[in-house]
């Protein structure tokens, strides 16, 4: 642990941080610290400035493999990046609803919702800009990059979002998504067979301290923010398992942390060891049929499939569902077949609610 604070001197420039180190802590590599403390910069970025000597040691330059050791001050001085500019892009959307308060989109795989790191064009709010016409997406100061966005999916998930396009709009949602009163559930095929038919995982998630874009399950709650998420079987099949998730709790890459923590990563999620199946009873013909489903499915199978939420003016209740996507539904219809053409397998299905 350790104290921290951000000063206000020339704020449109520079973030200033200050952090004292506990009596307790572990002698670690300044950048590694520095990562955990401060994950909204990159280890790259971090490294650079510990290079050209804005952030010290007791007032003195240092090195990013330096040991940071118990009472040691830490200075960091940094200018902010400048803000990425927002260019309307002719991106075709699938809208399933709009008013003049919000919208609605089904978001296809292989979209970035925001700009980002080595991300600058082809995202979500670019299509939303043309779309738009120039009329301009509400944000708040530390959503000022996203303007619009009150929840987001990753970049290799399909399904339903929810856009404010005015600020009584952005502000009615962000409540709540804030509070968990809107209502998400996720469709998802896990490597393997849990043994149960539902289930609710209740563990910590945080960043992973050495690999800073990959997160991890905490499940005594030493790290990382408070994350749970209820499962439950949808249907059986001989290599993997389809589920339904809801999310009581809206962390980064939840799902995907929470499933991978209990044995069962999403197929195809190479983040989380979805690329590299551990089923029992491995032979050459499982192998060939693991290696053909990730051929079908060669991103995370995560859909968002279920969104509902009172709308933030008229307080009316909406909720819309997204179809599967063709790469999900092929991987389950092949999964189908290898069940249904095995006789040592049943059908296991438990009806949708």
């Amino acid at each position: 642990m350790s104290s921290t604070e951000q000063t206000e001197d020339e704020p449109s420039l520079y973030e200033h941080h200050v952090f004292v180190v506990d009596t307790g802590q572990t002698p670690i590599r300044l950048d590694q610290y520095l990562a955990q403390r401060l994950p909204h910069l990159s280890r790259s970025r971090l490294q650079l400035a510990i290079e050209v000597g804005l952030i010290t040691i007791d007032g003195k330059p240092t090195k990013a493999s330096a040991r940071v050791r118990p009472r040691q001050t830490i200075v960091v001085r940094l200018p902010y990046p400048p803000p990425l500019e927002l260019t309307p892009e002719p991106i075709p959307l699938i809208i399933p609803y709009e008013d003049p308060y919000l919208l609605v989109v089904n978001k296809p795989a292989g979209m970035s919702c925001h700009p980002g790191a080595g991300v600058y064009s082809g995202t979500l709010l670019n299509a939303l800009l043309y779309h738009l016409q120039g009329e301009k997406l509400p944000s708040s100061e530390q959503n000022a990059s996203r303007p619009g966005l009150v929840h987001r999916i990753d970049k290799d998930t399909t399904g339903i979002l929810v856009v404010a396009k005015e600020e009584r709009a952005y502000f009615g949602l962000a409540k709540q998504f804030f509070a968990h009163t809107a209502e998400r559930r996720y469709w998802a095929i896990i490597w393997g067979q849990p043994r149960e038919e539902h289930g609710t995982i209740s563990a910590h998630i945080g960043r992973d301290p050495y690999q800073r874009k990959k997160y991890r399950a905490y499940p005594q709650g030493e790290q990382g923010k408070h994350a749970i998420t209820h499962w439950r079987v949808v249907e059986r099949f001989p290599l993997a398992t389809w589920i339904e998730c809801r999310l009581e709790t809206g962390r980064t890459h939840q799902i995907r942390v929470h499933m991978a923590h209990i044995g069962h990563p999403l197929v195809g999620d190479r983040v989380y060891g979805g690329d590299r199946p551990r089923i029992p009873l491995w032979t050459p013909k499982v192998s060939q049929e693991a290696h053909f489903l990730l051929q079908l499915m060669p991103r995370q199978a995560l859909h968002a499939r279920y969104l509902g939420f009172t709308h933030p003016i008229t307080e009316e209740w909406l909720s819309f569902e997204a179809p599967l996507p063709e790469d999900f539904a092929g991987a389950l219809a092949y999964l189908r077949k290898l069940r249904d053409t095995s006789p040592s397998t049943q059908n296991h299905t438990s009806p949708l609610r």
